[in-house]
């Protein structure tokens, strides 16, 4: 099965990742993309909702390509503020970074 370079790329910083957490099983896949992704679409927040909060909608890197993935609703922990998901420039590439709870 031929590999593009990025394939190769993205499966060594899978390998890389599960090594430096000592082969646990709690390892997250680093997402990279080899463009910027387009400006954000203007999405409507639906109202607020008690005991959730709002994660606006993000491209994400999907075989090759940007897909949109719609905002949704995620539920609050106490003590907490959600940090949405963002692409942020890494070198030529660009890397994703889950949202979480901070």
């Amino acid at each position: 099965m031929f590999r593009t370079p990025l394939q190769s790329f993205r499966s060594l910083l899978v390998a890389a990742t599960l090594a430096l957490a000592g082969g646990s099983a709690i390892a997250q896949t680093v997402i990279i993309a080899p463009n910027a992704p387009p400006p954000p679409r203007v999405e409507t927040v639906p109202p607020s909702r008690a005991g959730y909060a709002w994660d606006p909608g993000h491209w994400r890197w999907d075989h090759g390509a940007y897909v949109w993935a719609p905002g949704h609703w995620q539920p609050v922990r106490v003590g907490h503020r959600w940090i949405p998901g963002h692409w942020i420039e890494h070198g030529p590439n660009w890397r994703w970074v889950p949202g979480h709870w901070a």
